[in-house]
């Protein structure tokens, strides 16, 4: 019997993000159909963060990308782009995360919390953070 997974990235990008990064998490996230042709295929295999109608967890799967105020400062309006994303993920697949955090670690605006994945009846979850380009340590 497979394990069952929350997995949730919740970080903010900088606002010079490339878009090649950018265009990968949108089509990780189902915000556009189309794969990027710079994308390879070999790593990003299918959309891992994309939400499932039908999802098991409570108020569903959740994609989000989004160039959202961070507030002000004397040169003006700070922005970053927001990532929340909430999927259902079977024990199969949770190798995958590296996928993403590879993806997301050199780009995170601010060191510290990037989510967490639990298994869907642990009551603690198991928390990665980002720090200088990378990701923090955790096991599965």
């Amino acid at each position: 019997m497979s394990l069952h997974y929350e997995v949730v990235f919740n970080c903010f990008l900088r606002r010079d993000t490339p878009e090649p990064v950018l265009a990968a998490l949108r089509w990780h996230l189902e915000l556009d159909r189309e794969r990027p042709a710079d994308l390879d295929p070999g790593i990003h295999t299918f959309p891992l963060l994309a939400p499932d109608p039908d999802s098991r967890l409570p108020g569903g799967d959740i994609a989000s990308l989004r160039l959202q105020s961070r507030g002000f400062a004397a040169g003006g309006e700070l922005r970053a782009w927001g990532l929340l994303s909430r999927n259902y993920w079977l024990d199969d697949d949770l190798g995958e995360l590296v996928t993403i955090l590879d993806l997301l670690a050199p780009h995170v605006e601010e060191p510290g919390f990037g989510g967490y994945f639990r298994e869907e009846y642990d009551t603690e979850p198991t928390i990665f953070t980002f720090r200088n380009g990378g990701y923090g340590p955790f096991t599965f």
